[in-house]
């Protein structure tokens, strides 16, 4: 299967949550002029009893052809991922858990993503050897985290 590479759009990624990008956000100088806020890049969705929490997650680059077994989701919370350097990277989702439903989106080094609660997701997909991501998501009780093998295995060649 031949599971195409697609540039990531808000139009694009919308089924799915909230690209995070300066281009096109609401924004107003702060801190006596010296600072630019680009406000609400994307929303938190935490529920009840949780918090949302920031972490730093280091991916590392998996050998190609990439290989997707599985998904991902987060029934109780969002999940939003940022780049901390400017390298490009890859995001891999899909409306159910089946390898005929996949999408795949290459973000620039400067977008983000927030997958919104419950949407199906591939694990980090980075393009270089080590590659850092700030991460927004929820802390709390209950178990937010639901993996699933697809269907069939696909090959993603970068």
């Amino acid at each position: 299967m031949t599971l195409v590479i697609e540039r990531l759009t808000r139009e694009a990624f919308s089924p799915f949550g909230e690209v995070i990008e300066t281009e096109g956000a609401e924004q107003f100088t702060i801190n006596q002029g010296t600072t630019t806020r680009f406000h609400a890049l994307a929303g938190v969705e935490a529920g009840p009893d949780a918090r949302a929490i920031l972490s730093i997650f280091r991916g590392t680059r998996r050998p190609s052809p990439i290989a997707l077994k599985m998904l991902e989701r987060h029934p109780l919370g969002s999940q939003a991922f940022f780049p901390l350097t400017p390298h490009d990277w890859l995001i891999v989702v899909a409306d159910a858990p089946s390898a005929d439903r996949l999408r795949c989106f290459r973000a620039r080094g400067d977008q983000g993503v927030n997958y919104a609660r419950g949407v199906w997701h591939h694990p980090l997909l980075v393009l270089e050897p080590v590659h850092d991501f700030l991460i927004v998501d929820r802390d709390g009780p209950g178990d937010n985290l639901e993996e699933r093998n697809l269907d069939r295995n696909v090959l993603l060649t970068v």
